[in-house]
């Protein structure tokens, strides 16, 4: 039997490429919407205990089932201890074959080095931006002269915390942080 596993990370992203790829060649098709580092991987851990020896798992894409070079190789071992083939369709890769195996070792391993890849280049990049003085993140609710202004407030004794920041709209907490950043 052939079962195959499909997911995508979020909501927005679509199984379509995957499910119309895969329905045709699979007996049973299984899909998931989470990221693959998800502690837990509900539909993916069912798709592993149904697998009996001699049938194949079937992915679209090495990175649609595992979450690094590792576990990739950890689990097509697991796998092959099972006596379950595993096929990835865009790559035309069947471990059930050598050449198949070998492939899978050598696409495991780059596909780990370009996902390192990309966060490096991301950390390096937000890095540059911050040298640069490019604010990161969520633009502030509260701009410097509302600060100002509820702290001279508070420092008068006009309001207390609480009614300082619902007259300006936000909770009390973020006021706190806006007055302890503005204080540094």
């Amino acid at each position: 039997m052939k079962i195959a596993y499909l997911r995508v990370s979020t909501e927005e992203q679509n199984l379509h490429r995957q499910f119309d790829a895969l329905s045709d060649v699979c007996d049973q098709v299984y899909c998931e919407r989470l990221s693959a580092v998800a502690t837990k991987r509900p539909v993916f851990d069912k798709v592993m205990n149904l697998l009996k020896p001699g049938d194949t798992l079937v992915v679209w894409d090495l990175d649609r089932a595992f979450r690094s070079t590792v576990d990739a190789i950890l689990q097509a071992d697991y796998l092959r201890e099972r006596g379950i083939n595993f096929e990835i369709v865009s790559l035309k890769v069947n471990t059930a074959e050598p050449a198949g195996e070998f492939a899978y070792s050598v696409m495991a391993a780059a596909a780990q080095y370009e996902r390192r890849m990309i966060s490096k280049r991301t950390k390096e990049g937000l890095e540059a931006a911050r040298k640069r003085g490019v604010r990161l993140g969520r633009k502030p609710i509260l701009s410097e002269r509302q600060i100002k202004l509820a702290r001279d407030n508070l420092e008068r004794g006009k309001h207390t915390i609480t009614e300082q920041a619902a007259k300006l709209g936000v909770h009390a907490r973020t006021l706190t942080r806006a007055l302890a950043s503005l204080e540094t």
